[in-house]
């Protein structure tokens, strides 16, 4: 962990908890290597995040921006930990929400983006938007997701990811908002999936071998 950064660090060497330890489904026993991190310190980390974002944003109403599928628990449990801070603090923020999926289109030299889901992004003009994601990987489609945005004259746009992931082919993006950075290496559960499967673990693990496999040919 590195006391500097507003936001946990796991390190290549960090090796979590050991399934015994924690309640993992029976289904997904054979299938994960360890517990990266625990329910309860997500639950802690995402209370933190809400209260950085009431204090940012004071009495600024928000238009939270949940992008499907895998950042939904997140968005939940953040906008749930917001509505908390608003009844039991000083300071609060007025919040609206959307949802929007985003699909990028590989093999295109002009790197093609299509939003979706949103009934119309010309409502974004003059909000504070604050995009809510799961994960955080290369970071090139945040980057193509904002110069999107922007176009539609947000009065801000700020990021709030649960993860990223520390990958030397990242392009170094950070959101202003960050639980974890972990290590590059494939992570499942609370709402993270491997060909859907997964989103029903608690706990953020980190996937076998022999769960690949087997989720990768599983209908």
């Amino acid at each position: 962990m590195e006391n500097d950064k507003k936001y946990i660090v796991l390190g290549d060497d960090y090796k979590g908890y050991p399934l015994n330890m924690f309640c993992v489904p029976k289904h997904y026993e054979d299938d994960l290597e360890h517990v990266l991190i625990p329910a309860g310190l997500i639950n802690d980390r995402i209370e933190r995040l809400a209260r950085e974002i009431i204090q940012d944003f004071r009495h600024e109403a928000i238009t939270g921006l949940c992008v499907l599928k895998g950042g939904y628990k997140f968005f939940t449990d953040l906008l749930d930990k917001i509505k908390a801070l608003n009844r039991n603090s000083e300071e609060s923020v007025p919040l609206a929400v959307d949802f929007i999926r985003v699909k990028s289109y590989t093999g295109t030299t002009s790197g093609e983006m299509t939003v979706t889901g949103i009934d119309n992004l010309e409502n974004l003009k003059d909000k504070n938007v604050l995009i809510v994601e799961d994960i955080i990987d290369t970071g090139k489609t945040m980057i193509k997701l904002l110069e999107i945005l922007q176009k539609y004259n947000p009065k801000s746009i700020k990021v709030a990811s649960l993860l990223t992931k520390r990958r030397a082919s990242g392009t170094g993006f950070k959101p202003h908002y960050l639980g974890f950075e972990v290590p590059d290496k494939f992570v499942v559960g609370y709402a993270l999936d491997y060909n859907e499967y997964f989103r029903d673990l608690n706990h953020i693990c980190v996937i076998n071998q022999h769960g690949i496999e087997k989720y990768t040919t599983k209908k």
